[in-house]
């Protein structure tokens, strides 16, 4: 029987990120932050709600960029001592000085209104659904801490779905770590030949899969494509899981 060139057949196993491949819940950081500022903008001026939002932006990309594994486990904290920075490189400039007051608060806010914003990316679950049905093994392999990683597992009907969850902060260590995916194979009894990546960061879930032999697939959401001048190439790109959900049961 003639194979479709346009996807490979289904493997048995996927291992698949949790946020911005199955949910909608920290892409576009600039659109959130923009919007809390203007929440506050009564107790910002003289200083332009965007003013504000795009000095936090700059700083919390910096610290992002830089930042230990240990701060994944401390979100909170790690918007706190963002905010607090974006401030006072705006006081550096010569503007006015905010305070750590209006700084933890307006991270706060923050916080919440990412919790209360997230959703299922639409057809995710029916994807999902559809892999098991085709008899994928499937992990779920994502970090962050484990009270609120767990949470979002309940919250958006993931548990069921998958043979396996794999937290980073319920088992003690994540992507890009080695372990971390040689873990997740070896809990659904795989090996790297079997398998595909599927998430959207470059690093996570195209780079060390890739040096291990796994398929890796990246989920661009955006349509925003690589990074000019990515020396990273995936194995193949999506716009949403449904893309690889085949056309024939």
């Amino acid at each position: 029987m003639a194979m479709s060139t346009a996807m490979p057949p289904l493997p048995r196993a996927m291992l698949i990120d949790m946020d911005d491949t199955i949910l909608s819940a920290y892409g576009r950081p600039e659109i959130a932050w923009n919007t809390i500022a203007e929440e506050f903008a009564d107790e910002l001026t003289p200083l332009p709600p965007q003013q504000v939002a795009t000095a936090v932006l700059a700083f919390a990309r910096n610290f992002w960029a830089n930042a230990e594994a240990a701060w994944r486990m401390k979100l909170g904290e790690a918007r706190r001592l963002t905010v607090r920075g974006g401030f006072a490189a705006l006081a550096a400039d010569g503007h006015r000085a905010l305070s750590d007051d209006l700084a933890d608060r307006l991270a706060n806010r923050f916080t919440t209104y990412r919790e209360e914003a997230i959703f299922v990316f639409p057809g995710a679950h029916d994807a999902i659904d559809a892999f098991k049905a085709r008899g994928v093994k499937l992990a779920l392999v994502t970090n962050g801490a484990a009270d609120m990683q767990r949470a979002k597992v309940e919250r958006f009907e993931l548990t069921h779905r998958f043979d396996h969850i794999q937290i980073e902060g319920e088992h003690g260590f994540g992507k890009p770590e080695e372990r971390a995916y040689l873990h997740a194979m070896e809990a659904l009894g795989v090996t790297a030949k079997d398998t595909w990546m599927i998430g959207d960061n470059l690093e996570w879930e195209v780079v060390t899969p890739q040096r291990l032999g796994i398929y890796s697939i990246w989920i661009d959401v955006h349509g925003d494509g690589l990074p000019e001048g990515s020396p990273v190439k995936p194995d193949r790109i999506i716009r949403s899981l449904t893309d690889l959900v085949p056309d024939q049961p």
